[in-house]
């Protein structure tokens, strides 16, 4: 298992690349914090994208029957072992982490060098 920190000039375009390879994958989101605990925000449902606006500061999820938006994400990491993406991370500044797992991989092609 891979765990890769973007930085954050790579948000928007990879978030963007990543978001044509979907084609309707099935995610999940989970919400973790100390306060809240860990909570399942959307159990399997198809992705339609995820996007990161540098202009507002968001990242937004598009899912079938959801559209989840993360306010000013201070961090993004993803978990890509053996060249497949598992999930995406992404923490705010209060301390809340947002999960986003795929149910079945995404193969996504080395990182340019």
């Amino acid at each position: 298992m891979a765990i890769r920190k973007l930085e954050k000039p790579e948000w928007g375009p990879l978030l963007n690349f990543i978001s044509k390879l979907l084609e309707a994958k099935e995610a999940e989101i989970e919400v973790a914090s100390l306060d809240l605990g860990d909570q399942v925000l959307a159990e399997w449902s198809r992705l339609l994208g995820i996007s990161y606006d540098p202009n507002d500061d968001v990242v937004e999820l598009a899912l079938h029957g959801l559209d989840h938006i993360i306010r000013g994400p201070r961090e993004i990491y993803l978990d890509n072992g053996a060249e497949a993406l598992a999930s995406i991370q992404a923490g705010e500044a209060n301390g809340v982490q947002q999960i986003v797992k795929f149910k079945d991989p995404l193969m996504l092609p080395p990182p340019h060098q």
